[in-house]
């Protein structure tokens, strides 16, 4: 007697729900995802041996270009919910009485780094034109001026208050003037900042204020 061919069914995968999932989880990270501000400017680190990576968050940095000029930025945190930034400014705004409008608050907390006295914030702010927003960045002042403490002092020691992770890096330009970085770490022993790094081509060293003596 002969046996009963059973017809074998070709397997089948349904890939409909993966596209479904797949859709999902891209438009997920193209609504959550935030991209960095552009950098007042361009840095050229010099280069190191250091194998300590920079940490991406929980950063004050203090940037000195090529041209010698000081800028100041403070990123939102781990945990972005705590606007760190928007913290800052608010701060800056009673102490100094900047007048800044809530409008003006949330495009700094939304912004990069900036260097230029406090009293032309709210100008710099509201200043639609790129060149001239670039002539605004004349670095921000390091001297003391009566018995106040240095503008940059000021900007780190409100911001390691709001955020106590927060590690101090200085980021300094290959052709910057030496003279220029080392009264940027005077600032900052000033200000009990007795430890910071010093950012190199993507990485750090750890630096303290005695070593430099």
């Amino acid at each position: 007697m002969a046996k009963i061919k059973l017809k074998r069914a070709q397997p089948h995968v349904d890939m409909t729900p993966m596209v479904d999932l797949f859709s999902l989880l891209l438009t997920f990270f193209m609504l959550t995802a935030s991209f960095r501000p552009q950098e007042a400017k361009v840095i050229d680190s010099p280069s190191s041996v250091s194998e300590k990576a920079t940490p991406d968050k929980d950063v004050i940095s203090v940037l000195v270009s090529s041209d010698d000029k000081v800028f100041f930025s403070m990123d939102n945190g781990s945990d972005t919910s705590a606007h760190f930034r928007t913290k800052l400014i608010t701060e800056i705004n009673d102490l100094y009485r900047l007048k800044l409008t809530e409008k003006e608050i949330t495009k700094f907390g939304q912004g990069s780094s900036f260097g230029m006295p406090m009293k032309s914030l709210k100008a710099f702010l509201n200043e639609e034109d790129a060149n001239k927003k670039e002539a605004m960045q004349v670095g921000i002042p390091m001297d003391t001026v009566g018995d106040q403490y240095p503008e940059l002092g000021i900007w780190v020691a409100y911001a390691r208050e709001l955020n106590p992770l927060a590690e101090v890096a200085i980021n300094g330009d290959a052709n910057a003037n030496y003279k220029t970085v080392k009264k940027v770490m005077d600032v900052m022993q000033a200000g009990g900042v007795n430890k910071f790094n010093l950012v190199t081509n993507l990485q750090k060293e750890e630096a303290k204020p005695e070593d430099l003596k």
